[in-house]
């Protein structure tokens, strides 16, 4: 890779790790709806798909945890630390999945699906670890909620805004550039 394209991904990077940082604050007026609309989340598995998987999994460790230590929110402990596996492997395995699929529009989906999924249970798996492994204190039903349920609006949002935002980088070719 050339410097021109390590420093565009930088700039990327610093540009969706700065809008994961801000769109919160849209939200977070009413912390229930933040929660449902995961607002973190985009800004990293786009530039996952955007930057690749080492600078998604960058952007996607380090949100939570800055915004933690800055804002307070979302709570270091739990939540933060386990959110930072979460979106680090939603920005590893967007971009990962993303340049080894062939380019057909479905494996944009796929590699977001994919990203999303295997996301929520590394967010679980760390959540039941930081638990103690005790079932009592991260029931299967608290999984459930947290990964799927209370995030369904959100993961509708990013299961729509995603894939446009993707397409019409491939189509102006923005994508291509930064390989």
């Amino acid at each position: 890779m050339n410097k021109r394209n390590t420093t565009l991904k930088l700039i990327l990077s610093a540009m969706f790790l700065a809008l994961s940082f801000v769109m919160p604050f849209i939200t977070g007026q009413i912390p229930q709806v933040g929660a449902m609309l995961c607002p973190m989340h985009i800004p990293v598995i786009l530039c996952g798909f955007v930057c690749g998987a080492p600078w998604g999994l960058l952007v996607g460790a380090t949100v939570p945890l800055l915004r933690s230590f800055i804002l307070g929110m979302p709570p270091l402990f739990p939540t933060a630390v386990s959110m930072a596996f979460e979106l680090a492997t939603y920005g590893l395995l967007a971009g990962l999945l993303y340049r080894v699929l062939p380019k057909k529009k479905i494996n944009i989906y796929v590699s977001l699906v994919l990203s999303m999924i295997v996301g929520r249970l590394v967010w679980g798996v760390v959540q039941f670890s930081l638990m103690g492994f005790d079932l009592e204190k991260f029931p299967l039903s608290v999984f459930w909620a947290g990964a799927v349920v209370n995030a369904l609006p959100g993961i509708i949002i990013q299961l729509v805004l995603i894939p446009i935002v993707i397409v019409i980088l491939e189509k102006s070719r923005i994508t291509e550039k930064l390989k």
